[in-house]
């Protein structure tokens, strides 16, 4: 039998981005709690600020009797001379029960000791108690509090407590709190609480009250909103899905309104204004023709006839929090990109301060550009001495926004307040665009630097920080990475194959190194590696033969695999690859490092002379690139065959046996300069 069942759990306003975070969890949690209970069943789970919600439309209204049946040790080893031995009392305590209460039964043909219990199951209403206690207790918020007199500590202090099986109340306490018909709507509707006779009515009790349970609705009215404003003012509105998820769970009547600011703010850059708005005030930003207007969008939760109030209010907070942003800017410009102060501020212990990274960085920079050099003079048009000075100024001014007011106030404009600052005080454009872009990619997918330039500033403050953390030992385990330095690598793989630049990982480590204390390089490389095979989507196996033959220069490796994965992604492929797998089998045992010499005088079959000839037109071709190189070797698949069918490799006469090992060995050779075939697998 089934009933409807409700928990609402009323509190005070929750904090949106704590309760985001662990919704998943929240959710998840009930639903093993209910397995555990034997009580499974489809529920929903709901939220707005003021409540957790469970609805059950059919619960179970107790649990399914079952039968608990165990099978103990054999009746010799459990009883000696009619006393219990330690295996026997073992399986007693495990049962339960005391020996006594144990029988016998027969299994495997053997006697063994056996115990039966009939279990009836619970009563839901005796268990809802329990349950609920310990799905609150799984609620890990992170910081909590406490009120009153309570020990116990939750997110936000509990005001009421409905817990309804059917028609009737379950009696449970929560808190000090103890559960009854009585539910709270909208404070703006009233402060009363509000009886709910049947499970049937609260829903509609709570629409009546202005309350949206359910935060996919509340979204959908929120976008729709967003659509209608648009249609009408001419504007595009920013749908930040982060702030968005946020106003859903802080609000129960969302209401979308315009307002606007005085338009000598946008002076600004656009980035503060943003900013200001979305950190301090939760608005959205609005947008005319690709341009940041001097409108916003507040997304309000009271309940009234006449909003132009609540507009005019939020316009009266914003303006100061904006003046404020004018004030910092001004200052900011007039004081310049200095550096100085950053002596004070400790990157790390260890490594020094901040100013002791941008020296490396700059050293590191330095070296890079020289590497680069003919790539980035292609790029620029510029002399080699110009970007020496360039990218030393790139590097130096990098972080010197970070003694800035504007980032002691917004710390995540830090490097886009320097490309403004450095942008309005006249540096070149290649100085102001790196500063922007020092720290992309920023994450998977995420937007790369525009040129090699700013891309060698990237670069070298990952490598900086790759080698000085590892340096100190501060090298990430298991899942934990504070330092981010996964992405950092992966930021460098992704960087180095958009540009194509040779990144050998052994010799750029150690054109660096000498900035650090001693540490294994093998350590790091190993480290990289691993996040290469990570970050490329591709047949693992694909990854580990490229990787066999010791390429170890990271935009190599993965447009090898890409390559290779390309070609053996297609089913005539897997059809095709046992004649490449034979070769590969054939050449194990010869030594490729060797001349491999190939005498054609000893030619005795006509197959050989085939694949010879084919094979040297294969390896006379310029080819474009990698998979062109691949696909060429491929080809030799039909000679092979014919090579297969009618010669026999390994012979008695030792010349020709070497010959013919050789010519196989070779076309080996060749695969292996671009990947050991013999690892892939489908």
């Amino acid at each position: 039998m089934t009933q409807p069942l409700l928990i609402e759990i009323g509190v005070e306003e929750l904090p949106a981005l704590p309760l985001l975070k662990i919704l998943k969890n929240i959710e998840a949690s009930w639903g093993t709690i209910l397995k555990e209970h034997q009580l499974s069943s489809s529920f929903e789970f709901i939220y707005t600020p003021r409540r957790l919600v469970l609805l059950h439309t059919a619960m179970p209204t107790k649990q399914d009797d079952s039968t608990i049946e165990l099978f103990g040790p054999p009746a010799e080893v459990a009883l000696k001379d009619g006393v219990p031995t330690k295996a026997g009392e073992g399986f007693a305590r495990k049962c339960g029960v005391s020996f006594d209460k144990l029988s016998k039964a027969t299994k495997g043909n053997r006697e063994v000791l056996y115990y039966k219990e009939e279990k009836r199951g619970r009563d839901t209403t005796t268990l809802l108690s329990s349950m609920l206690k310990q799905w609150v207790a799984s609620m890990s918020f992170g910081k909590m509090m406490r009120w009153g007199d309570k020990s116990q500590e939750f997110i936000r202090p509990i005001r009421w407590l409905q817990v309804r099986l059917g028609d009737h109340v379950v009696p449970v306490e929560l808190y000090g709190i103890e559960s009854s018909i009585n539910t709270f709507v909208h404070r703006m509707v009233s402060m009363e609480p509000k009886e709910v006779h049947s499970i049937a009515d609260y829903e509609q009790i709570m629409a009546d009250g202005k309350v949206m349970l359910r935060a996919k609705e509340r979204e959908a009215k929120i976008l729709a909103q967003f659509d209608a404003l648009e249609s009408k003012h001419g504007i595009t509105i920013e749908r930040d899905r982060g702030l968005l998820a946020e106003i859903v769970a802080i609000t129960e009547n969302p209401q979308a309104l315009l307002g606007s600011f005085d338009k000598s703010f946008l002076e600004l850059p656009p980035e503060v204004i943003i900013t200001s708005m979305k950190e301090h005030q939760r608005y959205f930003a609005v947008f005319s023709s690709g341009a940041l207007t001097h409108k916003f969008i507040v997304v309000s939760n009271g309940v009234t006839d006449d909003y132009s109030k609540i507009i005019a209010g939020n316009e009266r907070v914003l303006k100061p929090r904006l003046a404020d942003g004018m004030f910092f800017y001004h200052n900011d410009l007039k004081r310049g990109l200095q550096t100085d102060g950053l002596e004070k501020i400790q990157f790390m212990d260890g490594l020094g301060s901040l100013q002791d990274k941008i020296h490396r960085e700059s050293n590191i920079a330095m070296r890079l550009l020289t590497r680069y050099i003919s790539q980035v003079q292609e790029e620029t048009g510029k002399e080699s001495s110009a970007l020496e000075l360039l990218m030393d100024r790139a590097v130096k001014l990098a972080k010197a926004d970070l003694t800035s007011e504007m980032v002691y106030e917004f710390t995540e404009l830090q490097g886009l307040m320097g490309y403004y600052y450095a942008k309005s005080l006249g540096e070149d454009p290649l100085v102001y665009n790196a500063i922007k872009e020092q720290y992309m990619p920023v994450g998977e997918g995420a937007e790369l630097p525009s040129s090699i330039f700013a891309s060698i500033v990237a670069i070298s403050i990952k490598l900086d920080t790759l080698l000085g953390l590892f340096s100190i030992g501060k090298i990430p385990t298991g899942s934990k990475d504070p330092f981010a330095l996964r992405r950092a690598v992966n930021g460098i793989v992704r960087i180095v194959t958009e540009y194509n630049l040779s990144f050998e990982i052994d010799e750029v480590i150690g054109l660096i190194a000498d900035e650090y204390s001693d540490f294994e390089r093998v350590v790091l490389t190993d480290f990289i590696i691993e996040r290469i095979k990570k970050s490329i989507d591709a047949n693992p196996s694909v990854i580990v033969a490229v990787l066999a033959t010791g390429e170890r220069d990271i935009n190599n490796i993965v447009k090898k695999v890409q390559a290779l994965d390309a070609i053996t992604a297609t089913d005539i492929f897997k059809e095709q690859f046992a004649t490449f797998k034979r070769v590969a089998n054939i050449s194990k045992d010869i030594d490729l490092t060797s001349s491999l010499a190939i005498d054609t005088a000893l030619f005795e079959i006509e197959a050989e002379k085939e694949l010879y000839t084919t094979y040297q037109k294969v390896i006379a071709k310029e080819y474009k690139d990698y998979q062109s190189n691949l696909e060429g070797l491929f080809s030799l698949k039909e000679a092979l065959d014919g090579y297969f069918d009618d010669v026999m490799v390994h012979v008695e006469e030792e010349n020709i046996r070497v010959n013919r090992q050789n010519m196989i060995g070779v076309i080996y050779r060749s695969f292996r300069e671009i990947a050991d075939i013999k690892e892939v697998t489908s």
